[in-house]
């Protein structure tokens, strides 16, 4: 949902949408990050330094509830961290790194169709679907296979298969 919706759905429901919830608003939907409220707020403060944390966390949980931004905790990369984008139209997969914590999203015909695929077999309206992808980027992926290799003796060849000594006949 673009900002303007959500500015609308507010208005709709009587909420007033005082400047610093404008600001929290574009923060989250326009930085192009998946942001917790402590990142939420100190990217607030740098244009409003009357914003406080109570604002942030109750905004937040005013624009949750209100169906207009969603919660992700993001495979718990970060532990017990919540992450805040606005709802989107289009649904999406998040694909998280478990070693750097990169997130991408993916768009694309095959969640429709998997989405499409579960309201048929069990006979399900699907409201709402979040997919959590997580495994390595490339990046992460190099380096793992560097490290294997680093840590094999003799710089990548297979270790010696050591023997133990022959037993001679009495």
């Amino acid at each position: 949902m673009a900002i303007q919706g959500i500015r609308d759905s507010l208005k709709q429901r009587g909420v007033r949408l005082t400047r610093q919830r404008e600001i929290l608003l574009e923060l989250i939907d326009q930085s192009g990050q998946h942001l917790d409220a402590e990142r939420l707020y100190q990217l607030a403060q740098q244009q409003d330094p009357k914003i406080n944390r109570v604002t942030v966390y109750r905004t937040l949980k005013m624009l949750k509830e209100s169906g207009l931004v969603d919660e992700l905790d993001l495979m718990h990369f970060t532990g017990d961290q919540h992450f805040y984008e606005t709802r989107m139209k289009q649904e999406h997969a998040h694909v998280i790194c478990l070693r750097c914590g990169k997130v991408e999203e993916f768009f694309g015909d095959a969640l429709q169709r998997l989405r499409r695929q579960i309201e048929n077999h069990f006979g399900f309206r699907i409201v709402i679907a979040r997919t959590e992808i997580g495994g390595f980027c490339s990046h992460c992926q190099a380096l793992r296979d560097q490290e294997t290799t680093s840590a094999r003796p003799d710089n990548g060849a297979a270790p010696a298969v050591k023997r133990p000594p022959a037993r001679r006949p009495d």
